[in-house]
């Protein structure tokens, strides 16, 4: 078994289907199914059957994919030692990062790092902060780019910092947002709880919520047609200057905060192109 049956077992137990992992794999479904095959031959068991939800993995097929897992890591970890001994600025490097920030922040930063050093191959996952987190942890990407407060016992740096804000079509005065439409929007923990405790500190009754979108984008669109108001960081707006906007701020008025970081692994700098990507931040 080697590299090729490490990813098949792995994109499989992910997919937990076979017609999508052969897709996912370019392959033919008859030829993923013989390969699969093959290794239950070579190791002479059983490693996957058909179940309520889909492919399943027994016992046996489970400590298989396990191996894979860390076979993969290794030679991901061997290949990027191997560039990184002769200390150029060169490789594959693995970021994961805020949705939010991606959207809005990330392809400049990028186009200008490869700009500085073209050697280098970016692979980017985005998703919530929390799920950046636990890529980090595993070290299944090198760096993770999040948003708002988290616990991270290792390497962390401040990025930037801005303001959340009150969103209407209109001018709309604070004392009002109680009685006054609100439309929310699917976001992680760290900013809900964020304008919770805002809301909770200035306000003695519940907001008046009466739309919930998957996406900030969707919301922002709801506003501006005036159909309610929206609490947003202020990282999505730089295109909506026909809005009215007004910072949030809490009884001292001091404005509520929300913050971008950089994590990382303590061992991470270990590999000139991540040392050269947290040095790039730092300067910009």
């Amino acid at each position: 078994m080697g590299e090729n049956d490490w990813i098949i077992l792995q994109t499989i137990h992910s997919e937990r289907n076979i017609t999508k992992a052969a897709e996912k794999l370019y392959l033919s479904q008859p030829a993923l199914t013989y390969r699969l095959k093959q290794i239950e031959k070579e190791f002479g068991t059983k490693i996957v059957y058909r179940g309520k939800r889909g492919i399943e993995f027994t016992p046996q097929g489970e400590y298989l994919v396990q191996y894979a897992h860390n076979m993969l890591s290794l030679l991901r970890q061997t290949k990027e030692h191997m560039n990184n001994m002769d200390n150029k600025v060169r490789g594959t490097l693995r970021l994961g990062v805020s949705s939010l920030f991606a959207r809005y922040q990330l392809a400049p930063i990028l186009k200008n790092f490869l700009a500085q050093y073209p050697e280098v191959e970016i692979n980017v996952t985005t998703g919530w902060s929390s799920a950046v987190i636990q890529s980090v942890f595993k070290e299944e990407v090198h760096v993770g780019i999040i948003r708002g407060d988290h616990n991270w016992p290792e390497q962390k740096m401040l990025l930037k910092e801005e303001k959340v804000c009150l969103v209407s079509d209109s001018p709309v005065p604070f004392e009002d947002l109680p009685n006054l439409p609100r439309i929310n929007y699917s976001t992680d923990s760290s900013l809900k709880n964020l304008i919770q405790n805002w809301w909770n500190e200035m306000y003695r009754q519940p907001p008046l919520i009466t739309m919930e979108v998957d996406r900030i984008e969707t919301c922002l669109e709801m506003v501006q047609h005036g159909l309610g108001y929206g609490l947003f960081p202020s990282l999505c707006l730089h295109d909506r200057d026909n809005l009215f906007t007004a910072d949030l701020l809490d009884r001292d008025g001091q404005p509520i905060i929300r913050k971008t970081s950089l994590i990382y692994r303590n061992t991470a700098t270990r590999l000139s192109v991540i040392r050269a990507f947290v040095n790039f931040l730092a300067a910009n």
